[in-house]
């Protein structure tokens, strides 16, 4: 799916679930694959009796990988020319997320058409987890 200059209008929003029932088995292939083996996210002794938090907790990048995906599965494959997040909450094991993208607005960018986006990503009890912006190429 790719964005299209003329398919695309201020307030359009796409959203998706990107993860349901995140299992601490996700975190830990996450750490494995980045090599971020911080304790917090893998060392449930850790995270409870030295760091004091409930569990250990998935890693930011993580979800915002899995907002990512999202947003190049919204304007399409390299389409993408700028995405930043912050993150606002922490994911624990066994959250469902959801995320969106609302577009901001529709503008002309070095000669070519782009939209910018505003993007979140909330928990299953409607927790933002994740806010931020993108800006995409639109198809002619």
């Amino acid at each position: 799916m790719a964005l299209e200059a003329g398919a695309v209008k201020v307030g359009d929003r796409y959203e998706v679930v990107v993860v349901e029932d995140l299992k601490r088995t996700q975190i830990v292939q996450y750490a494995g694959a980045s090599g971020d083996y911080n304790p917090l996210h893998t060392d449930e002794i850790f995270a409870t009796e030295v760091a004091g938090y409930p569990k250990v907790f998935a890693h930011g990048m993580l979800t915002m990988g899995l907002t990512g995906r999202m947003v190049t599965d919204y304007v399409g494959d390299g389409a993408l020319k700028k995405y930043g997040v912050r993150f606002k909450a922490q994911v624990w094991p066994g959250d469902t997320l959801t995320a969106s993208a609302t577009v901001e607005a529709v503008r002309e960018e070095d000669g070519e058409a782009v939209v910018d986006l505003a993007i979140s990503t909330v928990n299953q009890d409607g927790v933002e987890v994740i806010s931020g912006s993108a800006t995409a190429r639109l198809a002619d």
